[in-house]
């Protein structure tokens, strides 16, 4: 009886810490614990936002508000300006979308707006110059990037999942030179629950079977965790105010980590 008691202790202790795990703040610290996971999981398709994911996206479009804001100063104080383009380009999101060609519009009628209408053509000209130089920006790759997609490739089905204008994200992404990594690419009009039940129907999957990765709180996790997904966070270090939220995110297939590298290991690569 001893022997078993002795033996029924070590199975006691070896469960607890095989499945002690923290899902806000990853750290692996062993192998079974990831396997276990990962098992449980079953998934099929792991699915990467692009901007400001798998590459720099959000501080150009802050550097090109900063140029707009010195260019119509003579009207309005900086804050005021930023503040009245945000709200037009909120208001405008319904007819535009997301992408620079709807913000150099939104520019434009935040130029006409603040300045009663009264802003030269050569302004007007000008806020068309920003745009075509932020639709000409080099593509930085994130840290960790390639390196988890070269790691996840032939694992999984691995797709993009972002929003935003169709021709410039095949643009960047052609150009990141990470699309022979990507078995679809999917340039959603949002990122509401429909849009991920649409795309998780077209992928022929079931809603646990899909992993989602991206750097907002608000499009990539909280949608995917209500139809039954599963989500990772990977915080970028600015944040467009409209993706915001002002909770924390608790749930069972929620996950977040610094670097995107960590994915590997909850995914047992």
């Amino acid at each position: 009886m001893e022997i078993i008691s002795q033996i029924g202790k070590k199975i006691n202790f070896t469960i607890k810490h095989t499945i002690k795990y923290t899902y806000r703040r990853c750290t692996a610290t062993s192998k079974t614990k990831t396997l276990l996971r990962h098992k449980t999981m079953n998934l099929k398709v792991i699915a990467f936002d692009a901007d400001d994911t798998l590459f720099i996206n959000e501080p150009y479009f802050q550097e090109t508000e900063q140029k707009f804001c010195g260019l119509m100063e003579d009207y309005l104080s900086h804050q005021g300006i930023s503040k009245e383009l945000f709200k037009i380009e909120i208001d405008n999101l319904k007819l535009y979308g997301y992408g620079i060609k709807g913000y150099i519009l939104s520019m434009i009628e935040a130029a006409m707006r603040i300045s009663n209408n009264t802003i030269p053509v050569e302004v007007i000209e000008k806020i068309i110059q920003y745009g075509k130089e932020l639709l000409d920006k080099p593509i930085e790759l994130l840290d960790g990037v390639e390196e988890t997609l070269q790691a996840l490739h032939g694992k999984y089905k691995l797709v993009v999942a972002t929003k935003g204008d169709l021709l410039d994200q095949r643009r960047k992404l052609h150009n990141s030179g990470l699309g022979h990594y990507f078995h679809h690419i999917e340039v959603m009009s949002d990122k509401q629950e429909v849009d991920y039940k649409d795309l998780i129907k077209r992928l022929e999957i079931q809603p646990e079977e899909f992993f989602m990765i991206g750097n907002s709180l608000k499009s990539d996790v909280l949608p995917v965790l209500a139809i039954g997904g599963h989500a990772v966070h990977i915080p970028f270090h600015t944040t467009w105010a409209h993706e915001k939220i002002d909770y924390k995110v608790e749930h069972k297939n929620f996950r977040a980590f610094e670097k995107i590298t960590e994915v590997l290991t909850v995914l047992g690569v």
